[in-house]
């Protein structure tokens, strides 16, 4: 099939959505009209995780609009293009292959005269291989010691992912007994941030990871210089101590400096990299690599369900064109994305980067200005805490924000204790429930101060417990959610324009080659 990249608002489905009748939510989700829609208005998505979007400010018409609007952007069809090896990212003129890290969806992609998949394998054989070895003490300190701590050191997509994924499996990791070593993240180009990492660990037990795809990122060779000076002044020979991440073709690639080097490639983006050596590395010393495949294997059924062409079997799709209505008719800024996990606490930071670096573009494909809205603001914060912060504003404020919760009938630990006739968990789970409706439902009263209005949308992905594979699922339902948003609004979700220019004026800064109103600023700052 000929596939069209158009504008989004060129679309007769898309027009025609925008005449439909909106739906007025309170009165939809209120009584037992609104208990209908809990049990019909959802999904099932992979490792036994459900899509339920019965508080979403949508009805059969509006739904039904959706799909017309997803038959004609050809999404079923562009998203088999990309995993079979089509060049989607325009702007760098590359593949775009993080699905294979997961599993093959389609055709085999041979690129620089190598099949990817094979590929991917192999990094991922060769760092499991390389966990294990740390793991029996076949790869020591220079003491011949064992490794207890493992350091990863990178910026961006080399952090938030592998941050979150860590965090999120962390305790999971401790309660089955496959925890195997603590991992901590440098990140931050500010001093405080690698010597508040160094002093918190023993080095000379300590395994640095350094993430770079080029091998020139000014942010973590810097950190790297960091790490090195501490491990010198330590009476250490670095080179015993570090590993990198790295492109064949980066100055890190083939260095005597690294105990061992494991390969990405250009088609898989930063904020895609997770389930790459970037995240396979870190989270394979840390829980092991058996871990790490259950945490693929989870990502690989979600994307099985990606390629459904029938939108009402494709989570991801769905949330996708529910999120543009969203944006593009009813004209909302913001989503929330609200886990009730604590694990889940960098998540929504992770989520951030994915969706705003990615659709975050007011051009097309082919560099022309769009006349309507792309990407959404994303923030987020766990429930409860986010309660007690800023729901006062999504509750009452003057702007509509819709909401993405995320709930675990279980929690990882499988222990709780039982306070006024229910559990912790009962009262993470109850929170939830209760927020949505009283989001969607409202309050009236006399009183305008303590009057909720109500008509404020959400959805929620609930699981039983979050674990490798629903995590890795995840994961997936969200990466292939900002992917099927980006072909709806034809824009290029894969690469990244918009954080360049800062890094060039800050190179010229440090080279004091500055004039105008940046020097005055460069000498306020000391520079």
């Amino acid at each position: 099939m000929m596939i069209n990249w158009n504008n989004m608002d060129t679309l007769t489905s898309f027009q025609e959505l925008a005449e439909t009748k909106q739906v007025d939510l309170a009165q939809v989700m209120a009584g037992e009209n609104g208990a209908k829609r809990v049990k019909s208005y959802s999904v099932p998505m992979a490792e036994g995780l459900v899509y339920n979007y019965a508080a979403k400010q949508v009805d059969d018409t509006i739904l039904a609009g959706l799909a017309k609007l997803a038959e004609e952007a050809q999404l079923a069809d562009k998203f088999e293009a990309l995993y079979n090896g089509e060049v989607i990212n325009t702007g760098e003129k590359r593949l775009v292959l993080h699905h294979m890290t997961r599993g093959q969806l389609g055709e085999a992609v041979v690129a620089d005269g190598v099949d990817k998949r094979g590929f991917y394998v192999g990094v991922q054989q060769k760092v499991a291989e390389f966990a294990a070895k740390v793991h029996n003490g076949e790869i020591t300190n220079a003491a011949g010691e064992k490794f207890t701590t493992v350091v990863q050191i990178g910026i961006g997509g080399s952090d938030l992912g592998p941050r979150a994924i860590y965090l999120a499996l962390e305790n999971w990791a401790k309660k089955q007994g496959t925890f195997k070593m603590e991992a901590k993240f440098i990140s931050n180009v500010d001093p405080d941030d690698a010597a508040a990492v160094l002093g918190s660990i023993d080095v000379a037990h300590s395994l640095f990871i350094l993430v770079s795809k080029s091998g020139t990122t000014l942010e973590t060779l810097t950190n790297e210089s960091f790490v090195k000076d501490a491990l010198k002044n330590a009476g250490l020979d670095a080179s015993r101590h570090m590993v990198a991440v790295t492109s064949e073709t980066s100055p890190l690639a083939k260095s005597d400096d690294y105990l061992a080097a494991f390969f990405m490639d250009d088609y898989i983006g930063g904020r895609y990299s997770s389930s790459s050596a970037v995240g396979g590395a870190v989270l394979s010393l840390a829980f092991g690599s058996e871990v790490f495949a259950q945490f693929l294997e989870g990502a690989a059924e979600e994307d099985k369900l990606a390629k459904n062409k029938d939108v009402w079997k494709n989570p991801a799709m769905l949330d996708a064109l529910i999120g543009v209505y969203e944006r593009n008719v009813l004209g909302y800024l913001c989503t929330a994305v609200l886990p009730y996990s604590q694990a889940l606490s960098r998540f929504p930071a992770h989520l951030q980067q994915l969706d705003m670096e990615s659709n975050g573009k007011s051009v097309n494909r082919f560099g022309e200005p769009v006349d309507y809205q792309t990407g959404p603001v994303i923030f987020g914060e766990p429930g409860t805490n986010g309660q007690h912060s800023f729901y006062q504003l999504l509750h009452q404020g003057t702007s509509v924000v819709p909401l993405q919760f995320i709930g675990f009938k279980n929690s990882q630990i499988g222990t709780d204790v039982v306070i006024q006739d229910s559990t912790s968990q009962q009262k993470l789970c109850a929170n939830v429930a209760a927020q949505i409706i009283a989001f969607a439902c409202g309050k009236s009263d006399e009183n305008r101060n303590k009057n909720f209005e109500g008509g404020r949308p959400s959805s929620i992905i609930i699981g039983d417990q979050l674990n490798p594979r629903t995590l890795g699922a995840l994961l997936s339902h969200f990466e292939n959610k900002v992917m099927f948003q980006g072909f709806v609004w034809n824009v290029n979700s894969f690469d990244q324009e918009g954080v360049q220019l800062g890094k060039v004026l800050a190179k010229r800064v440090l080279a004091h080659e500055t004039d105008g109103a940046l020097k005055v600023f460069s000498d306020l700052l000391n520079i």
